[in-house]
């Protein structure tokens, strides 16, 4: 049992060598856990609402967090400093996934339009538009080329990465 939250947990992920879990709760923090030990290792505080997505760089040295506060945060893991800050969302960061190649992340907010981000300065390089509600959820494809989002307007949209392009909706929820 890994305790230390006060509240609920929103969101959790493994570190890509498995030997870490990173979890974003409603106490605005992020815990690092070592699963062998069952230890938190690290705590990153700088988010002034709750955190409600978490996920590693796939070199599992950066941690993306989104938040209530409107932020989405890149945060040196070992040290715990916070690298990058993003202030300028309109509503809160639900969805935050890197991409397995480690150039872009994804990120979906109270707005309705996915945000594709470089994955070291964390500057936006691409926005997506064609939700017409929150987005709640974002996913990138094994390769990289494509992004998935999904949102509270009912639908699952997936995006060509090169052209900004959405190819597909999924309607039905």
């Amino acid at each position: 049992k890994l305790q230390g939250h006060i509240g609920y947990v929103e969101s959790v992920s493994w570190s890509p060598d498995g030997k870490l879990v990173a979890s974003g709760s409603c106490d605005k923090i992020i815990r690092i856990w070592d699963i062998a030990t069952g230890r938190e290792v690290q705590k990153l505080k700088g988010h002034t609402a709750p955190v409600l997505s978490v996920c590693w760089s796939p070199d599992g040295a950066l941690l993306a967090s989104g938040s209530l506060d409107k932020t989405l945060r890149m945060w040196e893991v070992v040290s715990g400093r916070e690298v990058v800050k993003l202030d300028w969302y309109t509503g809160g960061v639900k969805g935050v996934c890197w991409s397995p190649n480690g150039e872009w992340i994804a990120s979906g907010s109270g707005g309705s339009a996915v945000h594709l981000l470089d994955g070291i300065s964390g500057c936006q390089v691409k926005k997506l538009e064609g939700h017409t509600s929150y987005i709640s959820s974002v996913c990138w494809s094994p390769s990289s080329e494509l992004v998935a989002s999904g949102s509270w307007d009912g639908t699952v949209r997936v995006w060509e990465v090169s052209s900004g392009r959405e190819i597909k909706t999924l309607e039905g929820h």
